[in-house]
Formats: structure tokens, C-alpha cells, sequence
């Protein structure tokens, strides 16, 4: 015996807007957030620079990143997953063909913590970056 289940069209436009609102109360809650991911941050293990100079409302950021010279950013976006600021930088630059950062912001040690993809040698890497004062 099969069981079907009717839902009136009504009922599946208020899902779709239920998924927008929770994707816009997802957005305001970063852009509320986000002022905390703003400066300069350093991995300890070898003296990379991040730093988070603007972030639109739109999730995009303005981002320099430097070993020690300036490499260029290709993309930084900031978002909400898992309840969490994240933060993802794409560098390209020579050396740098799509090397990627895919960051989490932990507020108890104020630390970026997350994965390092380095494209050349094709290898992922556990790092961490701490605020400059």
C-alpha cells in the first residue's frame, strides 16, 4: 500500500520563502559579524599575512595576502556555515596557481583556523593565523 502525501502549491511557496528568509537572516547575521575578521593576521608557522581590509555586503572582501611580498588575492569571501564566520581566500599569483584558504573563525582564541590547499604540490596543510596587534 502506497501513502501519498498532497501539499497545496500554497504550501510549497511558503517553503521557498522560509529557505530565502533563512538565507538572508544567514547573510545579516555575518554582515552583523564580520567587523571581527577585518586586520591583519599572521600564521605563526611561517609569517604569511592575511589581511582582511573590507567586507561587502554581498560576502566578497577586500583582501591583501603577503609571503612576505604581496601575492594577489583572486577571490575572499566571507560567510555563516555551520553556524560559523568563514573566511575563503583563492590566490593567483606565480607560484600560487589557485592555492586556497578555507578558514573558520573561532571567537573563544580570536584565531583563523582551517585548511591551506597548496595547488603546486597539490597538498593540504592545518594552519592557523593570529590577529597582528
Amino acid at each position: 500500500m502506497a501513502l501519498l502525501l498532497w501539499l497545496p502549491a500554497s504550501s510549497l511557496a511558503l517553503g521557498a520563502l522560509t529557505t530565502a528568509h533563512a538565507a538572508e537572516m544567514r547573510q545579516s547575521a555575518v554582515q552583523g559579524d564580520e567587523q571581527r575578521l577585518l586586520g591583519r593576521w599572521v600564521r605563526p608557522d611561517g609569517g604569511y599575512v592575511l589581511e582582511l581590509k573590507e567586507i561587502r555586503k554581498d560576502g566578497t572582501a577586500a583582501a591583501a595576502y603577503f609571503n612576505p611580498r604581496p601575492i594577489n588575492v583572486g577571490r575572499a569571501e566571507v560567510s555563516l556555515k555551520d553556524g560559523a564566520l568563514a573566511v575563503f581566500v583563492e590566490l593567483r599569483d606565480v607560484n600560487y596557481p589557485g592555492s586556497q584558504y578555507d578558514l573558520r573563525y573561532d571567537p573563544k582564541s580570536d584565531q583563523l583556523i582551517g585548511s591551506y590547499f597548496q595547488a603546486v604540490e597539490s597538498q593540504y596543510y592545518t594552519v592557523g593565523f593570529v590577529r597582528l596587534r
